[in-house]
């Protein structure tokens, strides 16, 4: 008799996933074959806050890694934001080292105020991931992202008006500068409930965070509130056809990105700067990206950039009356000069 039919969804979602990571680092590998080289298995983290979605992940890459020759660790952030934390974060590394993964370890950060507690939280949280990984040599971290957070990301998206990219919600895989393929989402796939069904199968005890359920926070009020909302408006299936969404416009983003980052050589002069009558021809999908990637290559926070300065700046480009200098996030100013469109640290 087989497995759960909820434990076999996770476990195959994290057996495809390990697949790709060993076919991704295939040459990586070979070089540690190499005769004057010593031979090494990948290693595989899983970033777990002890919640019942990254528990089942846990579980799951624990039993899945070592059948593919594939080292398995844990790590868990202490954001330290209640109290009681580093005891929890504690209990965390213990369920993990129980699973058999190592290493297994807590990571305290301290949380800043940038962009709001919770994003200032998650990018605490990916700056100790990262350094983990780095610290310990690992290929790929796994994070327990499902399907229904998936749907969040993408109404949260929508409230914001950022545009496709912000509708195409998170990758399955994605990574920092210089890590471009680290994250790896294998259930986003998987209904939240699957990953909870699992953990009970297998007796995991799970831990409930009370800031998923604390309506101060924006994504807990839309998980609590607005989600079942318009499922009571518009019936059941509103999930899967937010998750949808996300890959359509994904889709469509990553193509966008790749036109604008062709065109963007032919819109700049010699001196590198952009000429406002060639953006002026591009389409307007393009154009925008173009100006986005010259707001932040300037010092603009991605995170803090809205379609809405992107729109005053391309005002400068289609609307120039005239005006005078537009101030963007990360102290970023932007102005035209001489048919030119100067962006630069104010």
């Amino acid at each position: 008799m087989g497995p759960h039919p909820a434990v076999a969804a996770i476990r195959l979602a994290v057996r495809r996933v390990l697949h790709d990571v060993l076919t991704d680092h295939a040459p990586e590998r070979a070089l540690d074959q190499a005769p004057d080289a010593p031979s090494r298995a990948p290693l595989v983290l899983v970033a777990c806050s002890g919640g019942a979605d990254s528990m089942a992940l846990a579980s799951a890459l624990a039993f899945e890694a070592p059948k593919l020759g594939i080292r398995a660790g844990g790590v868990t952030v202490d954001h330290g934001l209640q109290p009681g934390s580093e005891l929890r974060a504690d209990e965390v590394v213990l369920r993990l080292t129980e699973l058999g993964l190592a290493p297994a370890e807590s990571v305290a950060v301290t949380v800043g105020r940038d962009g709001g507690p919770e994003a200032a939280a998650r990018d605490a949280r990916y700056a100790a991931l990262d350094a983990t990984a780095e610290r310990h040599g690992a290929t790929a971290v796994l994070l327990g992202h499902t399907r229904d957070d998936q749907a969040e990301t993408v109404l949260l998206g929508l409230a914001r008006g950022s545009g496709t990219r912000s509708l195409s919600g998170m990758a399955a895989v994605s990574g920092r500068p210089g890590a471009d393929r680290r994250y790896r989402r294998p259930f986003l796939h998987l209904d939240r409930q699957t990953a909870r069904k699992a953990c009970m199968v297998q007796s995991l005890p799970v831990w409930d965070d009370p800031h998923n359920a604390d309506p101060a926070y924006t994504r807990s009020r839309l998980r609590h509130e607005g989600l079942p909302a318009l499922e009571k408006a518009l019936g059941k299936g509103v999930v899967e056809a937010l998750a949808r969404t996300a890959q359509l416009s994904r889709d469509d983003a990553d193509a966008l990105d790749a036109w604008a980052g062709r065109a963007e050589a032919a819109v700049r002069d010699a001196a590198g700067l952009l000429e406002c009558a060639k953006l002026y021809a591009l389409p307007p999908a393009v154009r925008r990206r173009i100006l986005r990637r010259a707001a932040i290559e300037a010092g603009a926070p991605a995170g803090s950039l809205f379609a809405r300065h992107i729109e005053e700046i391309d005002r400068l480009i289609t609307g120039w009356r005239g005006q005078g200098a537009i101030n963007l996030p990360g102290k970023v100013v932007a102005q035209r000069q001489g048919g030119r469109l100067v962006i630069r640290q104010g």
